[in-house]
């Protein structure tokens, strides 16, 4: 069944389309680069933060008091919790006006290519590289951030999870060729993968505290499931071609999704693996797909392809998609592959933009902006942009409480809250 297009989601206001007038390209240019969005006799200068995008018809009340009057009619009986939860999101979609970059980072001398909050501390940070460097950056303080030398060329990091029995250690997956365990004074704790070739890596991982599992997925189609003591459970071929992503449901750790570049999502108990055809569901896309996950409540599911495609999947009926929403994030060879991710608080989708000139709604100097959707309506809600950090951004994570956002640029970390913006010496994190 062809997905259904929601009209939202095909006419969602674009901040570079803002700056379309009658006056040629050229003329446009000066005015693109400030930001500068005119009106019905007035002018906003924007600098670092967030650039509205059709927020204003939502009509968000001021949060003093839609706040205090939805917890005080939910009190009372006379509110349901999806009332209260929109009204917290509303208000939290109201707050991003104040967003800006607080800290920055360039650790690495490549890249940045994977992204993950400590658990139970909401101002420290795990960043992986391309280089197979890690470093653990708690920005809430002075100190230097703990650096974990990678073996350069050929040492990328696929993916990181924090180990939550433990959040000294950490899994890692690479392209070196292994899935293993470390602690952040450098010690391979457990090695639970190992390629005999460099022409095998591992390119996913994720882990089930409750489950004691850790599943990982490789470059030539095949998934592992190991326990924690690392023995090895299965080892079958599941899709054609590279598994990009993994993810086992928040709330029901048997159920597992692969993404591919086969162009394929599969939704997998981990209860029945008979082989590689005893997939629950295959969810064909029109691309290679970099990334599906659960949402935190488990109900549904975010893909991001390798073109232009969003997609969102529901329990109720999870081979059609609920919802697609068209954005540009093409893949290019040199940068890390986009990914969409959820808030962990609120039904909101956070995404890098990579304007694309063959895209149908590209305007002349769209900006590199980080989107933020509605996960029911598809309905972008809002766009952070900074124009000192101008480029494509490729990995956002909001961290556990939902009040700070990582962005992994090229080589620079961001940091997004609502503090007031400090400066920062990036010579500190080297």
């Amino acid at each position: 069944m062809a997905p259904r297009k929601r009209p939202e989601a095909q006419k969602t206001p674009n901040v570079a389309a803002r700056l379309r007038s009658k006056r040629s390209p050229r003329e446009l240019e000066p005015e693109a680069k400030k930001l500068r969005v005119k009106g019905s006799g007035s002018s906003r200068r924007y600098d670092s933060g967030c650039l509205w995008a059709g927020l204003a018809s939502l009509q968000v009340p001021p949060p003093s008091s839609s706040i205090v009057r939805a917890l005080h009619q939910y009190k009372l009986g006379k509110a349901a919790w999806p009332s209260l939860q929109q009204g917290l999101q509303q208000s939290f979609l109201h707050s991003l006006a104040s967003y800006r970059i607080f800290q920055k980072a360039a650790p690495f001398d490549r890249r940045a290519t994977s992204l993950a909050w400590h658990p139970t501390h909401p101002s420290t940070l795990a960043v992986g590289s391309k280089g197979g460097d890690i470093m653990l950056w708690n920005f809430g303080i002075k100190e230097k951030p703990t650096f974990i030398k990678g073996i350069g060329a050929g040492g990328s990091i696929t993916a990181l999870k924090f180990n939550l029995l433990n959040t000294n250690q950490f899994f890692a997956s690479s392209m070196e060729g292994t899935t293993r365990l470390q602690d952040f004074k450098g010690n391979t704790l457990r090695v639970f993968t190992s390629s005999d070739t460099c022409n095998v890596w591992f390119c996913s991982l994720d882990v089930s505290a409750n489950s004691r599992m850790v599943v990982t997925g490789d470059n030539v189609g095949h998934v592992i499931l190991l326990n924690t003591d690392g023995k090895e459970l299965w080892n079958l071929r599941m899709h054609k071609k590279k598994v990009t992503h993994l993810a086992l449901n928040p709330c029901c750790d048997w159920l597992l999704a692969t993404a591919s570049v086969d162009q394929t999502v599969k939704l997998w108990d981990l209860r029945q693996i008979r082989g590689k055809a005893s997939f629950l569901y295959s969810l064909p896309h029109r691309h290679p797909v970099n990334s599906a996950c659960f949402s935190p409540d488990g109900a549904r599911l975010l893909t991001t392809d390798q073109k232009s495609e969003i997609r969102i999947y529901s329990a109720s009926q999870w081979d059609c998609p609920l919802d697609l929403i068209p954005h540009p994030h093409r893949h290019f060879q040199h940068l890390t592959p986009i990914k969409a991710t959820w808030h962990p608080r609120y039904n909101l989708i956070v995404v890098g933009r990579y304007p694309d000139p063959n895209f149908k709604s590209c305007a002349p100097y769209e900006l590199r902006t980080i989107d933020v959707f509605d996960g029911s309506s598809g309905k972008m809600m809002c766009q952070l942009y900074d124009p000192e950090s101008s480029g494509i951004i490729s990995l956002n994570e909001f961290n556990p409480i939902g009040d700070t956002l990582a962005s992994a640029m090229g080589y620079h970390i961001l940091i997004w809250s609502q503090e007031e913006a400090k400066p920062w010496d990036e010579n500190e994190t080297h």
